[in-house]
């Protein structure tokens, strides 16, 4: 029996879910599936230029494991670019990070599980002036929610702090 698989830690969702090559009707496409532990390890790695092991670190997972999700990232984009396919992304085994705000009336920081909207107002001074302190904001939206062991579904909702 195989080992179950370690949840990933991701900080935020795709901005968007699909590509597709300009001109061809979607119906007529194949398309590969991307899942957003991919997404979040291309981000770390192409985008932001991460190590493999610091980016590991931010998913709290080993650098082998984080190396082999690069690797089948790289060849799902690779294969929907050569061949003209659409790219979805959605689905995987992850964990969403919270949300860190700070106040600039009180200077009160606080958390706030992703999914739950921006909150109305400082829970400590009760004022509309404060900010997001981290730099990821989670935009888009979760793909269809197939059972995993990362809580209530491969997508699932339940949030960690932030480290």
């Amino acid at each position: 029996m195989p080992r179950p698989r370690k949840c990933r830690l991701v900080c935020s969702f795709p901005q968007s879910n699909y590509f597709k090559p300009r001109g061809i009707p979607l119906r007529e496409l194949q398309h590969v599936i991307l899942t957003i532990d991919e997404h979040e390890a291309i981000k770390l790695a192409d985008l932001e230029g991460m190590e493999q092991e610091e980016a590991a670190r931010e998913m709290n997972i080993s650098r082998q494991t984080f190396g082999r999700i690069l690797i089948n990232a790289h060849k799902k984009i690779g294969d929907a670019i050569v061949n003209g396919k659409a790219l979805k992304i959605e689905g995987g085994d992850f964990i969403m990070v919270n949300r860190k705000f700070e106040c600039f009336g009180c200077g009160k920081t606080w958390e706030e599980p992703f999914g739950t909207g921006r909150p109305r107002e400082c829970p400590s001074c009760r004022g509309e002036n404060f900010h997001r302190t981290d730099p990821n904001k989670g935009y888009g939206r979760r793909g269809g929610k197939k059972m995993g062991p990362c809580g209530r579904g491969r997508n699932s909702e339940k949030t960690v702090p932030n480290k």
